[in-house]
């Protein structure tokens, strides 16, 4: 099969068109890739863009000077320099070279399908129109299996990036360190999902939709550096809702634009930037900040904004303020991309899009399970709002012949193996759960667009249903490598201070025999406020043992989530779009239940993103009884081979889970303290024994005659 990828093209469109049309068709079978307004290489002049490059088994490499009229005057330089560039570009790759000589030739043909005749080509030369497009490609030479490997890893320019900071060594083979090593090296390239969403320039709104761990942040990153190479003069944004990708972002666009042009990108020309923001310097500064000041119109910092819209709604309730009283819109960028936008309100999606200029380029990317503040993404149609006719103002064509595509899915994890991605799934929808399930899709069809398969049953109301992950998107090499038992450990202890002895120890264990380096270690408390307090013991035994550590955040810069040579502590807000080798999630017993069931979502959202940030092991540690009843959820799904076995929930379960899950009022807030407050009075007064437990149980019993179970 033939995947064509769409990149920008604006320049020969009806070229492109054609020659896509030519080698998809059903008489013509290619295995492999056809880029269209890719890959752009580094010259002496500045970046230069390729028309067209086919990649296949079948056929080897071949490079494309596209002609959108009639005027040939000139391919034979044209070719020439494409072939070159080429050549100096795959050269340093040693797996595509036998001494100083690349293994395969690089074909390139000039097409002209505009051109009825032709005259005669001489090799390396090649002219071509429509009538003898198939025939030359045909006479090409294919590629061996392992070395198209090679050579789509080359092409895709991502080996680099997706490696570890610094190289690894490991003395013993069988240790974590040489296994995490591994499988750092087995997803050093981009697969055709992830390639496509790269590559793939809408004139318009873009989404992005993707499990934890399937590239989505990555691709936002090579996005921005593929269209700023082609589009120098373009103001890019990239905006998050964690401070800590600032750094990966600027790493990850730095590395990719160097690579591919052999230059720096212009940083006047791109912003990495928070949302929010404040005045202060660059550094400082936000979305919402630079167009309120670009509007000259008040800008709410949180304080103010929480006094007037709650805790829960100050962005949303800053932003909607803003865009009401912005008048006439000034859009300062030409393409804004957006990370994490399940953690914002519509509305800052909304001020987003009225800030750039037309066609209106916006890429957001997201994942709906991620979701620490109980923000739910809408539909593309009600997220950006209406016009005065009631018509959307965006509307997305879902059609699978639509190109490029605006709505892309990443279905394959690169990250968790399997059975840390199910419990991830499992305890984040309470599918196991005593009390049944917290949360839901909305849609059907978003089980099998992140990558499960139906084994059994159906998806739909009221059936059992059995729900499993694949190799195909959940690859074998990421848990192949160790046991089951010793990929996923859930852990109880009595108290705090065993449970910080042994998360000493085992830290300990990890750096001297298993080889894993400090940094690869992330302990992560699920409760943000209390983090600080919550690690202290452990910090000091380590520390008392040689080994750094760090807050992130904390003890490190805002915008710093881990530093070389240190383990890395931190609140589940900051650990979210970042991923380590062995994750250590520290009481999580916090995370079975909640007072009020609109909370229990929200705190499941936070053991799913803390399972999430694994790439190898994750030992999961509580304390009592809530942790035994979490441990014996993820038994269940043990017991099941980590797959999810459930009864799928009518479309009026599915309603009262979204009821439950929305979003509570300021006064229902203060009502769930007050009532939190009330139950922890009761629970000192029997600790005290001022109050008779039986008396209160039958007090319970007589409450609860007619009340309607939720």
């Amino acid at each position: 099969m033939l995947n064509i990828i769409w990149g920008s093209n604006k320049e020969k469109p009806e070229a492109a068109m054609a020659l896509a049309s030519l080698l998809s068709a059903d008489a013509f079978h290619a295995d492999g890739y056809l880029y269209i307004g890719y890959p752009i290489m580094g010259s002496p002049l500045g970046p230069v863009k390729f028309d067209a490059l086919l990649l296949s088994k079948q056929y080897g490499l071949i490079a494309f000077d596209l002609v959108e009229g009639l005027e040939l005057d000139g391919f034979e330089q044209r070719l020439d320099d494409i072939a070159s560039m080429l050549e100096v570009k795959l050269k340093p790759y040693p797996a595509l070279k036998v001494g100083r000589q690349l293994k395969f030739e690089i074909q390139t043909f000039t097409f002209a399908p505009a051109k009825k005749s032709i005259p005669k080509s001489v090799e390396p030369h090649i002219l071509t129109n429509r009538d003898n497009l198939l025939a030359s490609v045909e006479s090409c030479t294919g590629l061996p299996e392992e070395l198209f490997g090679h050579l789509l890893a080359a092409v895709q320019v991502v080996t680099s990036i997706r490696s570890g900071r610094l190289k690894r060594e490991p003395k013993n083979a069988a240790s974590r360190g040489a296994r995490l090593k591994r499988v750092e090296e087995s997803i050093a390239n981009l697969d055709q999902h992830q390639s496509r969403a790269v590559i793939e320039t809408v004139e318009g709104v873009q989404r992005i939709r993707g499990l934890a761990g399937s590239g989505k942040t990555i691709v936002l990153a090579l996005k921005v550096a593929y269209l700023h190479s082609q589009n120098p003069d373009w103001k890019i944004a990239v905006t998050f809702n964690t401070r800590s990708l600032k750094e990966q972002f600027k790493r990850l666009i730095n590395s990719f634009t160097i690579e591919q042009t052999s230059s720096e990108p212009d940083w006047d020309r791109i912003d990495i930037i928070n949302a929010w923001g404040g005045p202060g310097d660059k550094e400082q500064d936000g979305i919402y900040h630079k167009f309120c000041r670009a509007h000259g119109i008040e800008f709410l910092d949180f304080g103010t904004a929480k006094a007037r819209y709650t805790s829960n709604g100050a962005f949303g309730g800053a932003v909607q303020e803003a865009l009401k009283y912005a008048g006439p819109i000034n859009p300062l960028y030409d393409l804004i991309l957006i990370d994490e936008a399940q953690d914002f309100p519509s509305e800052f999606l909304r001020l987003c899009h009225r800030f750039i200029t037309e066609p209106k380029r916006l890429v957001y990317a997201y994942d709906e399970l991620q979701s620490l503040t109980g923000n739910a993404v809408l539909p593309p149609e009600q997220l950006f709002g209406s016009d005065a006719n009631g018509k959307p103002i965006v509307e997305f064509d879902y059609s699978k012949s639509a190109i490029p595509r605006q709505d892309i899915i990443l279905e394959k994890c690169y990250r968790n193996p399997r059975p840390v991605l199910a419990a991830a799934h499992a305890l984040g929808f309470g599918i196991y759960r005593d009390g049944g399930l917290v949360q839901f899709f909305d849609q059907d069809k978003l089980w099998t667009d992140v990558g499960y398969t139906v084994e059994e049953g159906e998806l739909e109301p009221g059936q059992d249903v059995t729900l499993a992950r694949t190799a195909e998107t959940s690859p074998l090499f990421l848990e192949d490598h160790s046991p089951i038992d010793d990929l996923l450990k859930f852990v109880t202890f009595e108290d705090k201070e065993t449970q910080a002895q042994w998360l000493f120890e085992s830290i300990r264990n990890d750096i001297e025999s298993e080889e894993l380096r400090p940094e690869d270690i992330v302990v992560i408390n699920p409760d943000p406020i209390k983090t600080q307090e919550a690690v202290g013991k452990v910090r000091q035994l380590l520390f008392s043992a040689g080994i750094n550590s760090e807050i992130a955040g904390v003890s490190t810069s805002r915008d710093v989530f881990s530093k070389d040579g240190a383990v890395t502590f931190t609140g589940i807000f900051r650990a979210k779009g970042n991923e380590a080798g062995m994750i250590y999630v520290l009481n999580a017993q916090d995370c079975y239940s909640a007072f009020t069931k609109s909370q229990l979502a929200l705190i499941r959202n936070r053991l799913f993103t803390a399972l999430t940030r694994s790439k190898g092991w994750v030992r999961v540690l509580g304390i009592g009884p809530k942790m035994d009843s979490l441990t014996e959820e993820c038994s269940r799904l043990k017991n099941q081979d980590y797959k999810l076995k459930f009864k799928y929930p009518t479309e009026e379960e599915k309603k009262l889970l979204r009821l439950i899950n929305i979003e509570p009022t300021a006064k229902q807030n203060a009502r769930e303290r007050r009532l939190q407050l009330q139950r922890d009075e009761l629970l000192q007064a029997i600790r005290a024994g001022d109050i008779d437990v039986n008396q209160l149980l039958s007090d319970f019993q007589m409450a609860g005659k007619g009340v309607t179970k939720k």
